[in-house]
């Protein structure tokens, strides 16, 4: 088919030409006395981009799925206890990890459309008074059910529980698109990946490790060898990497790191809740459906799950799209498979590439049988963008 694919998953996402551009380059000698202007580059940005002076970003190999494995064997002891809320897939899947590499998973079950039950953990915490609790696992943007939940409040309850348990949080489809602070929030680990707000392919596993977590990975005896963090921090306090680095990759994390830079990170994070009111706009007032997020506070600026009514089938519709249309839309997972589709709405973007996700959306939901009024999400999404800028869009939120 003719013209470009529309990429609206969560992840990975549309990659910029700048960026794309910064990674035709050819391959260098990653021991050479040159290569560290690189590497200390990427790493010195990404401490900007977490808000941290004091914790270590890590650079592998991965995607965020092997941070998480990091962080597990990194900072625990094999059968630790560690906590966490499974409201989706990815929330889900870090908890099966955990189970699967040894470790005593204490699970909160929350519905999926929730976002982290923040007294629960309260809870949990307070009730543990030996402390046996390690680590808490949180997912910032839960993606399968488009939920964010609130970092800052999962620290005030820590230190309200006066529990010393490190807190490891997932931004993967959060982190460069939704605020986040890891020196201010006090998190151990974050563990996020590149294919997401970073903008770039998939390929590399982003983390930040605080001085406490590797404090905890010098005594912990969980196996590693990969993903040690300490052969990583030895190897890049001298602007190298303990392994073959992916050159052209880190080409592109330092081309990426300046846009962010330049287009202000505070403004990236007003673009993408602006951008996302847009759409959610033309699902609740346009096409009058539900999302998955069961309210206002849980929406996710960096994807939207929409629920489908009963007798349309979420795979059928995404299928459609994708061969009549060239429209490429998330699907349900797991608890919610079928029931919904995802429109991702992070990294570089704009109103009228959304506008071509909506309009390619409700083209495939009126084939597939629903009935819409042809151009009401469209309009819906028009009409916020025509009246409200990303900076105003931003106040509303806050208020």
């Amino acid at each position: 088919m003719a013209g470009r694919n529309f990429l609206f998953v969560p992840g990975p996402s549309n990659v910029p030409d700048r960026i794309l551009r910064s990674m035709l380059v050819p391959m260098e000698d990653h021991r050479s006395a040159a290569f560290p202007e690189l590497a200390l580059a990427c790493l010195n940005g990404l401490k900007t981009l977490f808000k941290t002076t004091t914790g270590s970003p890590l650079i592998f190999p991965s995607s965020g799925t092997g941070c998480w494995e990091a962080a597990l064997t990194n900072c625990l002891n094999p059968g630790d206890r560690v906590l966490i809320a499974r409201f989706g897939q990815f929330s889900h899947l870090w908890a099966d990890m955990s189970t699967r590499l040894g470790f005593e998973v204490e699970i909160l079950e929350t519905p999926w459309g929730d976002g982290a039950p923040i007294d629960r953990y309260q809870a949990a915490l307070r009730a543990d008074k030996e402390h046996k609790i390690k680590a808490v696992l949180f997912c910032q943007n839960e993606t399968a059910t488009g939920v964010t939940s609130d970092v800052a409040a999962m620290r005030k309850a820590l230190d309200g529980a006066a529990h010393p348990a490190l807190l490891f949080v997932d931004s993967v489809s959060a982190l460069a698109s939704i605020d986040f602070r890891m020196d201010e929030w006090g998190v151990d680990v974050c563990v996020s990946g590149s294919q997401k707000g970073l903008m770039l392919p998939a390929g590399l596993g982003i983390t930040c490790v605080s001085a406490k977590a590797l404090a905890a990975a010098r005594s912990a005896t969980a196996r590693r060898c990969y993903f040690d963090y300490a052969d990583m921090v030895k190897s890049n306090a001298t602007g190298y990497f303990p392994y073959t680095p992916t050159i052209p990759m880190l080409c592109g994390l330092r081309e990426s790191l300046a846009m962010l830079n330049e287009e202000g990170l505070e403004n990236v994070f007003h673009r993408h809740h602006y951008l996302a009111s847009g759409v959610r706009a033309a699902v609740l007032q346009g096409w009058k459906l539900k999302l998955c997020a069961s309210a206002p506070h849980w929406h996710s600026d960096t994807v939207s799950a929409i629920m489908l009514p009963d007798g349309i089938d979420g795979a059928a519709l995404i299928a459609h799209a994708f061969k009549r249309y060239n429209l490429s839309l998330g699907a349900g997972l797991s608890k919610v498979a079928g029931k919904l589709f995802r429109i991702g709405h992070l990294g570089d973007l704009n109103e009228l590439m959304l506008l071509g996700a909506i309009a390619g959306s409700e083209m495939a939901m009126q084939d597939v049988g629903m009935k819409l009024e042809p151009g009401s999400g469209i309009a819906a999404a028009q009409n916020y963008w025509r009246t409200h800028s990303p900076g105003a869009a931003a106040k509303d939120r806050a208020a």
